[in-house]
């Protein structure tokens, strides 16, 4: 079973970093191109923007909340997607979706997304649960000795891996597509474009911010920082399963399809 203290470093209030996110996991171009190109249509968020955001939500859940059992079983569903995620000879550059070192940056990213959050919203030591996040990795193929042994290693690592950030032109039109909300309908995107921009952009270090060449200015920051005091109240006072949702729904939603004979992902 996933340990209390990272289970309850799962903010639902962390979907406002979530595009952020990505871009960070998608600025390796391995990575980027691996998802751009990905010939999974199911995947595609798109083509299938409910389903794509759910996969990714339930994996943080089970990664985080679930059980060996459970992490195993999403583990088998995932990787019959990836099996089908390899460069060609088209490629620009070559990726395997199956590539550990890869999977350990996305997974690198994913806690770094959690620290910033729990940091920005509850305070704290983000120590207390730095070394079960090793199960944003592991939940995949990255072994356990993979993980940097703690937040100073970790450092080291997330410095050496900034190196390798490179969004080049087709990757950066897809972020900007995801940052502008066109996989959904305009109608339906048009009133919050303008704030997912926002904090998408607040959200971002400035290494990825400068790689999809996006504005920030001291007063952008004055007006995030005090979005996050604001929204930090909210998550201060609400309730444990509250501030889990909707990580908490995810992981039910997997557990009855475990349950029912249902396809994980």
């Amino acid at each position: 079973m996933a340990a209390t203290a990272l289970r309850d470093a799962v903010l639902g209030a962390g979907l406002l970093a979530a595009s952020a996110n990505v871009i960070m996991q998608l600025s390796r171009a391995p990575v980027g191109h691996g998802v751009v190109e990905s010939k999974v249509d199911s995947g595609n968020l798109f083509r299938h923007p409910v389903k794509r955001t759910r996969t990714t939500l339930t994996y943080i859940a089970v990664a985080t909340m679930g059980t060996d059992a459970e992490r195993a079983a999403y583990r088998r569903g995932v990787d019959q997607a990836h099996a089908q995620v390899h460069s060609d000879p088209d490629s620009p550059v070559a990726y395997n979706a199956f590539d550990t070192d890869l999977q350990l940056w996305v997974a690198a990213c994913l806690y770094k997304g959690f620290e910033d959050v729990h940091l920005a919203f509850l305070g704290g030591a983000p120590e207390r649960f730095y070394r079960e996040a090793a199960a944003l990795g592991t939940t995949l193929q990255v072994r356990p000795g993979m993980w940097p042994e703690d937040r100073d290693a970790f450092e080291e690592y997330w410095t050496r891996g900034l190196a390798e950030v490179a969004i080049d032109d087709t990757v950066r039109r897809y972020l900007t597509d995801l940052v502008d909300l066109r996989f959904l309908h305009p109608v339906a995107a048009a009133p919050g474009r303008r704030f997912h921009r926002f904090v998408t952009t607040g959200f971002l270090p400035p290494r990825f911010r400068a790689e999809m060449r996006l504005n920030w200015t001291p007063a952008d920051q004055r007006r995030f920082d005090a979005l996050l005091r604001r929204v930090g109240v909210l998550v201060r006072l609400s309730p444990g399963p509250l501030r889990r949702f909707p990580y908490n729904l995810c992981l039910w939603d997997l557990r009855r399809r475990l349950r029912t004979g249902r396809p994980p992902v």
